[in-house]
């Protein structure tokens, strides 16, 4: 049971698509504490993201309380704080690319300064949850800056923003995780630069 004047711990899970981030999430969250909060923040915009949505929730214990926020995560946690031992957030990278989307509609012309702000004041505010809940935290990330650049300027400024935010998180977390092919490698706390 979490410790009320415990300060939050975090742990950061960065992988490609498919590595097994998610998976390991939720064995870390089931060993950590009994009291769960999964926070997703994916949104069923077709008909395939329905289903993957449907198929992660099938996968998650009964007793862990789900919370469907697409945005403003860290506002909408500091309003109505959970009692919980355990936090996961499932994905950093789908909250980047709502807010990136939420500040920069044309697709073709997008506003990097309002793209940025937007993105810098999620991350801002899911740290001042972090600093003020007293749980653990286990937050999921893609790591999208080992391929090719994207041909186009939202790809670009998505990949950026995610890298920046995974950065931020990285330099905050107790315990940084490189997902590779299902197994994890630890890069934090052993190796720092």
């Amino acid at each position: 049971m979490a410790d009320d004047n415990r300060p939050s711990k975090l742990t950061l899970i960065l992988g490609g698509a498919r590595s097994g981030k998610s998976t390991f999430a939720e064995k870390l969250a089931s060993r950590t504490g009994e009291r769960v909060v999964y926070i997703a923040t994916a949104q069923a915009l077709d008909g395939e993201m329905a289903q993957r949505i449907a198929a992660h929730q099938q996968k998650r214990p009964q007793s862990w309380q789900t919370l469907e926020i697409p945005f403003n995560v860290g506002q909408q946690l500091l309003h109505k704080p959970p009692q919980t031992d355990v936090i996961v957030l499932d994905c950093l990278t789908l909250l980047v690319s709502n807010a990136l989307l939420a500040a920069a509609p044309d697709v073709d012309q997008p506003d990097e300064r309002a793209a940025q702000a937007q993105v810098t004041s999620e991350i801002e505010a899911l740290e001042a949850a972090m600093q003020s809940i007293p749980a653990d935290w286990i937050v999921v990330s893609n790591e999208v800056g080992m391929g090719l650049v994207p041909p186009y300027p939202l790809g670009r400024i998505y990949r950026d923003l995610l890298g920046w935010a995974n950065q931020r998180l990285a330099r905050r977390a107790e315990q940084v995780i490189f997902m590779l092919a299902g197994l994890p490698l630890r890069l934090k706390p052993d190796l720092e630069a």
